[in-house]
């Protein structure tokens, strides 16, 4: 059974986090390339966006009975195979959690200008997937 107060938990911290990155987040490029400030804080905001993102995942296959995911990338594809989410939003969803791999795994060689577009974007895919996730605990509720 789908964990709809958990996802519902997720959800409103990844809005949180949102929030500060609209706030953390400067209007152009030079400007963020300029303040280590802004871009760690912007890097640690999109991992836990992305990490977020990916425990909703967690929680949709585990409450839906989709199966034991072998790793992280079992989750988007346990989901695309059952037709939970669009599939141009589990490209989207995969993009993320590899770009969340990078800030993880190789913090140093994090390309800004990369970061400063993801970042830019965040707002909008977020706003994708929360609506596919509440599309769905929408139709387990009735």
């Amino acid at each position: 059974m789908l964990d709809r107060e958990r996802v519902l938990a997720k959800l409103d911290a990844l809005h949180g986090y949102g929030r500060e990155l609209r706030v953390v987040l400067p209007g152009s490029l030079d400007e963020y390339i300029a303040s280590v400030e802004k871009r760690r804080a912007t890097e640690r905001l999109l991992q836990m966006s992305i990490e977020c993102v990916l425990d909703i995942c967690g929680l949709f296959v585990a409450g839906l009975r989709l199966g034991l995911p072998a790793e992280e990338e079992n989750l988007l594809d346990r989901l695309e195979h059952a037709r939970i989410l669009p599939l141009e939003l589990v490209r989207t969803l995969r993009a993320m959690r590899r770009f969340r791999n990078i800030l993880v795994h190789e913090y140093g060689a994090v390309d800004d200008k990369i970061v400063f577009q993801l970042a830019a974007r965040m707002s909008h895919d977020v706003g994708a997937f929360t609506d596919e996730v509440k599309r769905v605990l929408n139709e387990r509720a009735t």
